[in-house]
């Protein structure tokens, strides 16, 4: 997917219905600039602050579904609040974007957008925000759910102990056990072992 800014009505197709308004106060209130982009592997969504001329910008996934967009969207306003506030002088997840972020959730948890498993997930992480969706296993195991259906694709936690699978890129795995929160994982070409999360998502072998 070409990286894209994102028109008013737009926004529409990637959002919930019920968010919209809350989104767009926030978005025109600072002048951001959102743009859609393609799968990105290390990150859901990206925020760079205004400066030479450039209003704030704001990119997200494309391929995200509906919920997982406006909480990545919500995350990355987060970022913009605390700038305008702190500048450069906090850390990018610190306790002060934590606390930008869980004020944004609980003005959106006020209102009946998200299913209940998600606002439910949404409301334990509120007093702790993680600095991704991506590391938030609960929340992020809720929103697989509403993403869709692809043949032949899990949850590394799905799979059989010893089945073959494969991630983007190629590569071929055989899941060992579990370590603390890790899943052991034998790379088959190379026979090195990596850690995967529970909830990473992955193709199927047939063996």
């Amino acid at each position: 997917m070409p990286k894209e800014k994102v028109t008013l009505n737009h926004l529409k197709d990637y959002i919930p219905e019920e968010s919209f308004d809350g989104v767009m106060e926030y978005l025109t209130r600072y002048k951001v600039q959102l743009t859609v982009t393609r799968q990105r592997q290390s990150i859901l969504g990206d925020y760079r602050h205004a400066h030479a001329g450039k209003t704030h910008r704001i990119s997200v996934n494309g391929n995200l579904n509906k919920y997982a967009f406006l909480i990545t969207l919500l995350h990355e306003l987060a970022h913009l609040l605390t700038y305008e506030r702190y500048g450069h002088r906090v850390q990018a997840h610190g306790t002060e974007w934590k606390a930008s972020f869980a004020n944004v959730l609980a003005q959106f948890l006020q209102h009946t957008i998200f299913p209940e498993d998600i606002a439910n997930a949404l409301g334990k992480s509120l007093h702790n925000p993680a600095a991704s969706s991506c590391a938030d296993e609960g929340l992020l195991r809720v929103l697989k759910k509403y993403d869709p259906i692809k043949e032949g694709f899990f949850l590394l936690e799905q799979l059989p102990q010893k089945s073959h699978f494969v991630i983007n890129g190629g590569r071929v795995f055989e899941k060992g056990e579990k370590i603390r929160k890790r899943y052991k994982c034998r790379e088959i070409e190379s026979g090195k072992i990596y850690l995967f999360s529970p909830v990473y998502e992955v193709k199927l072998l047939k063996q």
